[in-house]
């Protein structure tokens, strides 16, 4: 008899986000709308289902706030979208975003590139998309990615202190979640460990997920650093899809398939059917035909006895 425990991690999918935007083909929104079904339906709890920016910008997300709207049927998911500014929280909100995400870079470089602000003004974006919220959505929480936070293709090195100050800034001006992103997939386990670590002795409680890429094929051995320096939230990608159009190179984010399963087979409960995910990548495949999926875990498959293990 299989012994089921509450979930001890967040697993926050975010293909329908950040993987759609990252490839050149447009998913029809039907197959969308079947793929955050399955996701759903394979136990998912938080899922990234959009980013609203123009749709000159980005047309694979000019559906954004009809894909929100259809994502708010399954009850116990959380549906969260991306907003670079107070113009897109706006759109989100009114579209029934049921939580939000900014991302900050570190990385001046990757900032003037990425949203064309510095990190400091992108501070004051935060802070208007945080008035916007109290004003018109209390309820929602307001998450921040720090982007580029171990390193940059475009700067560099980026100094941990300047993670750090960010972080304190934003906390003090009333953000929910602070993130670390591997934008650039530069981490090492050490590297994770260690700026997490900071993270929580700084700002405590604040410090929210994981955001990591497999670029240099790191990324379940960062997750792991992270998990064991306290992290519970985990950004991870269906069949590995997603990466940075400023970021050269950043191919790949963590495999959600392949970081469920290590987290399971390690008796951490994550809440997610490994069978239903795996299926999830149909709708996927099906709506973006002869894009490259990865994953260790769905070619290799379950081990024996899978299914009626105790953990």
């Amino acid at each position: 008899m299989t012994r089921i425990h509450a979930p001890e991690v967040l697993i926050s999918e975010v293909g329908p986000r950040d993987g759609l935007q990252s490839v050149k083909a447009t998913m029809p929104t039907a197959d969308k709308l079947r793929w955050i079904d399955a996701l759903a339906a394979a136990g998912l709890r938080e899922i990234e289902v959009a980013s609203f920016v123009p749709a000159q910008l980005l047309p694979q997300m000019a559906d954004a706030a009809a894909v929100v709207q259809h994502a708010l049927r399954h009850t116990g998911v959380r549906t969260m979208a991306l907003v670079p500014n107070l113009r897109g929280a706006q759109a989100a909100l009114q579209a029934g975003a049921q939580k939000l995400t900014l991302p900050v870079s570190v990385s001046p470089a990757h900032s003037m590139a990425n949203v064309r602000k510095a990190p400091e003004a992108m501070v004051e974006e935060v802070k208007a998309v945080l008035r916007l919220r109290k004003d018109t959505a209390p309820g929602v929480p307001v998450e921040v990615g720090l982007s580029t936070a171990f390193g940059c293709t475009l700067q560099g090195a980026v100094p941990e202190d300047d993670v750090l100050r960010l972080a304190h800034r934003l906390a003090e001006a009333g953000v929910d979640e602070i993130g670390l992103s591997d934008t650039t997939g530069m981490a090492n386990p050490a590297q994770v460990s260690r700026l997490f670590k900071r993270m929580f002795q700084e700002i405590g409680p604040l410090t929210g997920s994981a955001h990591l890429h497999n670029t240099r094929g790191l990324g379940l051995a960062n997750a792991l650093a992270a998990y064991e320096a306290g992290v519970r939230t985990f950004d991870s990608s269906l069949g590995g899809l997603g990466g940075c159009p400023h970021a050269p190179g950043a191919s790949g984010n963590v495999v959600t398939e392949d970081l469920v399963f290590m987290l399971e087979a390690m008796g951490v409960s994550t809440g997610i059917d490994l069978d239903k995910l795996m299926a999830a990548r149909a709708p996927l495949k099906a709506g973006l035909p002869g894009e490259p999926l990865y994953g260790m875990t769905p070619e290799a498959g379950l081990p024996k006895g899978w299914a009626g293990r105790l953990r």
